[in-house]
């Protein structure tokens, strides 16, 4: 096998492709009511959010951090939220202004990372932007299931971390944009 291609599929990298072959998959279940494809969309999307733990996680352990994933995990990570926000929509699940703010700050901190990085600035992710991919897979999780399990109502519980979620979000996106800004040399403000 051609020793490029070997680097490029390593663990780390087949996890991130493995989560974006998953959304097609979440999206279809979603597309079915009742508490069986419910909960089978949520078990899809937990695995896939699982994958960006692992990945970064054996990347680091492993010494296999390559450009790509630092392209494309994010990049997943950001599709996959996306994706079950827009579809839980018309399931009433979702307010269509929460997951427009939501993805309106990935996209613009998607873009400001790119403008960065064509300055040389690296913005890392912090602690905010963890704990918002964390809290935004719970609430998505808990949208997901919806139906009541036992004494557990999850559509409840899956609003409550989703504004939860749409806090920590918008907080991180500021952190991006005052980092971005603090770094940034002057005189190049255009």
């Amino acid at each position: 096998m051609n020793p490029a291609l070997t680097k490029f599929w390593n663990l780390p990298n087949s996890l991130t492709v493995a989560r974006i072959v998953a959304i097609p998959v979440v999206m279809v279940l979603l597309c079915f009511q009742g508490e069986v494809a419910s909960f089978f969309g949520a078990l899809c999307f937990v695995a896939a959010g699982a994958t960006d733990f692992l990945d970064g996680f054996i990347a680091r352990r492993q010494q296999l951090v390559s450009r790509f994933g630092k392209f494309m995990d994010p990049l997943a990570d950001k599709l996959l939220v996306s994706a079950a926000l827009i579809m839980l929509i018309p399931l009433g699940r979702v307010p269509a202004w929460i997951a427009f703010v939501i993805i309106g700050r990935e996209l613009a901190v998607t873009g400001l990372r790119a403008l960065a990085a064509a300055e040389g600035i690296i913005l890392a992710p912090d602690r905010w932007g963890k704990t918002k991919t964390l809290l935004q897979m719970a609430a998505l999780t808990a949208l997901i299931l919806h139906y009541p399990y036992q004494a557990l109502d999850f559509q409840r519980l899956g609003m409550g971390l989703l504004w939860l979620a749409l806090i920590v979000t918008l907080t991180s996106g500021v952190g991006y944009f005052q980092t971005f800004f603090r770094l940034y040399p002057a005189g190049n403000h255009s």
